[in-house]
This record gives C-alpha cells, sequence and structure tokens, in this order.
C-alpha cells in the first residue's frame, strides 16, 4: 500500500513507514533496491514519449529510479510538500538550489552561523560566479531587513545553526523574504521533519544533509531539496543535467532510516537534554548551547517552532583550545568524528575540524570559540556519556 495521494488521513509516524512506495510486479513487501543504470521500452515509441515527459516512467538512474523516487515521496509527505528532489550529499543539494534558482549579479542574504563548507560555498564558489552574500545574525530580524538588496533573490537560513544551536524565527524571516520577492530556503538537517517542518511556517524550499538524521546511522551520504513544484522542478532539472545524484542503494539504506526517524529523534532529544543540564552544572563548563534549556536565548521560540531540542549540544570549556583538546582527546566511548547524526554520539572541535577552513575572524564572529566542543548526542545510556566526558573535564 503507497499512501502517497492520500496524506491527509495518515499522521507523521504513519507517512514515515508507508508513505512513497514503488512496487515492482512482484509485490514485494519492502521497498525494493533497483540497482540498475538504465530502463528498457517495449518500443521506440515508448521510448521517444519518456524521454520527451509525454508519459510517466523511468529511462535513466542519473534522474529517474524508482528506489530514489520512493525517498523523495516520502520525505516530501514528512515535510508537508509538493515534491522532493534527492541528491547526493546535502552541500550537493544546496549547490543544486543556487545553481538552478539564481544568476550572475544575484545577492543572497544568509545566516551567518552556518556549516563551514556552506560558508565557503557562498563566499567562495558562488562569489567567483558574481553572486554575493550578505551574511547576518540569524536571531535578529533586522539585520535580515538592512541586508536586503535590489537584487536579493534568496534568504538562507540554518535553524538551528550548527554549531551554537541559534533559533530564527522562521515565519518571520519568511515574510521578510516575501515582502521583498525573495524566497526562503531553510536548512532542516539538526531537527528533520520529526521536529520541525519550515514549510509550513513559509519557507519555499527546505534542504537536508540526509547524511545526518534522516539516515541516522552513519551508513551513507545523501542530500534532499524539498518545496512546491514549480521550484523543485528547477532544481531537478539542474540534478538531471549536472548529475549530482543520489544513488539507488543510499536511497534504500535512507528509507530504512526514515521509518524510525520520529522514534529516535524523541529520545536523541530526551538524551541530548539531560547531557546538557549535567554540563551546564559542571565547574569547568563555561556556558551550554542547547535549545531545550530555559537559559538558552531562544528557549521560547524553540518550543514554539519545534518539537524537541534536538541532539545536538554544544559548550565553552575552561582553557581554549588546550582544554577542548583535552577533553576530546579525553574520551573512551564517544566518538572523535565531525560527522553526526548517528545513534553513536560523537565530539568535535568546531574551530579545528568542521570551520577550519572558515576564516578566523569569521569564525570569531559566528561564536566558534577555541575551547567550544559540539557533541551529537547518541542513543546510548546518558550515564554512560557523563561518565565519559568527565574524564576530562574533571
Amino acid at each position: 500500500m503507497s499512501v502517497e495521494n492520500t496524506p491527509e488521513q495518515y499522521h507523521a509516524e504513519t507517512l514515515a513507514i508507508r508513505g512513497g512506495r514503488e512496487s515492482s510486479d512482484y509485490r514485494e513487501h519492502s521497498q525494493a533496491l533497483h540497482l540498475t543504470s538504465s530502463f528498457c521500452y517495449e518500443s521506440a515509441e515508448q521510448a521517444a514519449a519518456m524521454f520527451m515527459g509525454e508519459i510517466e516512467g523511468y529511462t535513466y538512474s542519473r534522474f529517474t529510479n524508482p528506489t530514489v523516487t520512493a525517498f523523495q515521496q516520502r520525505l516530501a509527505l514528512m515535510e508537508g510538500g509538493e515534491r522532493a528532489i534527492a541528491t547526493a550529499t546535502g552541500m550537493a543539494a544546496i549547490q543544486a538550489i543556487m545553481m538552478s534558482l539564481l544568476k550572475a549579479g544575484d545577492h543572497i542574504v544568509s545566516s551567518q552561523s552556518l556549516f563551514g563548507s556552506t560558508t565557503n560555498l557562498f563566499a567562495g564558489l558562488l562569489a567567483k560566479f558574481g553572486v554575493e552574500t550578505t551574511f547576518v545574525n540569524a536571531t535578529d530580524l533586522a539585520a535580515w531587513e538592512a541586508a536586503v538588496k535590489p537584487n536579493s533573490k534568496l534568504f538562507f537560513l540554518e535553524t538551528p545553526s550548527n554549531p551554537l544551536t541559534e533559533i530564527a524565527d522562521i515565519a518571520a524571516v519568511a515574510a521578510i523574504a516575501h515582502c521583498h520577492d525573495a524566497l526562503l530556503v531553510v536548512d532542516n538537517s539538526f531537527c528533520s521533519p520529526a521536529l520541525q517542518q519550515p514549510l509550513k511556517l513559509g519557507a519555499d524550499l527546505v534542504m537536508h544533509s540526509a547524511t545526518k538524521y534522516l539516515d541516522g546511522h552513519g551508513r551513507v551520504m545523501g542530500g534532499a531539496v524539498v518545496g512546491g513544484h514549480a521550484l523543485v522542478e528547477q532544481v531537478y532539472l539542474h540534478v538531471r543535467t549536472a548529475g549530482p545524484t543520489l544513488a539507488p542503494f543510499n536511497a534504500w539504506v535512507l528509507l530504512s532510516g526514515l521509518e524510525t526517524l520520529s522514534l529516535r529523534m524523541e529520545k536523541h532529544s530526551a538524551n541530548a537534554l539531560q547531557l546538557a543540564q549535567w554540563l551546564e552544572a559542571h565547574p569547568a563548563v563555561e556556558r551550554v548551547y542547547y535549545p531545550g534549556l530555559a537559559s538558552h536565548p531562544q528557549h521560547e521560540l524553540a518550543a514554539r517552532q519545534q518539537q524537541g531540542g534536538g541532539a545536538v549540544v554544544s559548550f565553552v570549556v575552561k582553557g581554549g583550545r588546550a582544554g577542548a583538546w583535552k577533553l576530546v582527546d579525553g574520551v573512551q566511548l564517544i566518538s572523535r568524528t565531525a560527522n553526526l547524526g548517528d545513534v553513536k554520539s560523537t565530539i568535535t572541535h568546531p574551530a579545528s575540524t568542521t570551520h577550519a577552513r572558515v576564516a578566523p575572524e569569521v569564525r570569531l564572529k559566528a561564536g566558534i570559540e577555541e575551547g567550544l566542543i559540539r557533541v551529537a548526542v547518541g542513543l546510548e545510556n546518558v550515564a554512560d556519556l557523563q561518565a565519559d566526558l568527565a574524564r576530562g573535564l574533571d
């Protein structure tokens, strides 16, 4: 049973399991994995009609594959979008959006607290092709308004931000963008549709690094763009031509990840809150960044906009880089890796890993201090995580 045509009848947890399935003539119960580069036709006439888009069907897995289609349909349902297009990675998704919707001479207004590669894409690669970006404090609505230029075409927002978990008011930023005939794109990788649905708050497009919580087990890479048919069609045409395509096997793995997404994000959030509360009381910790804490500057907004605080906890330890590296080197259970979104907890020092290629002055402006640590809290017992971190904190 596929429920892509009747989503209003079902809750999100049901859509995550039964939404968007492409079945073969064998009527398999699980989603089939279609490992094929191409597809055959009954006639030359049918092939011509498929390639021209006159009839539906699969032609070439660079842009049409049943397993990838199932993932796209399911994610669109979960985000409340009309359509989704999958990509090879989250960065490929951002690049596809920008290359398909912008041209030389256009201007982007973006939140300044971003994944390091996103910053480099905007300030480096896009600038090279004549697209200018102004970076603003995501939580300052006046800054968003002040940054608008006559050629502003797109707002880009990461909320919660990486790694400081800043929460921006999606509805308010969307209103500013739309007042100036600009689009709002939201990176929803940290929350996933289990905790946040930006399209329902006014965003025009949502993008994901599916490598993170959509997979949830650190197995494969992937990305996605979700929104209305017209905008996603433009992104699809870029992906079809340029080829930053999601592999069928990766789509198959991601479909499995979506089935447990709601359960995982609920537990991730509960564990992260408990760990954040413990860290906030620790004498070796200067401050903690986590939306679920009452001390977080946007705690009330997060409570309205999200269905949980998420899994990422960032905190500043005393002693700068030396203190931070001592903590990272001291863990025995938590994985020392810059990736996140895994059932296994991970730890990293952003200033020397995820944001190492960002200019020091830009890092400091974005709040990436030398003593900052980011922990993506997994599904282990929280007492074990506390004991592991205590090795480097006590």
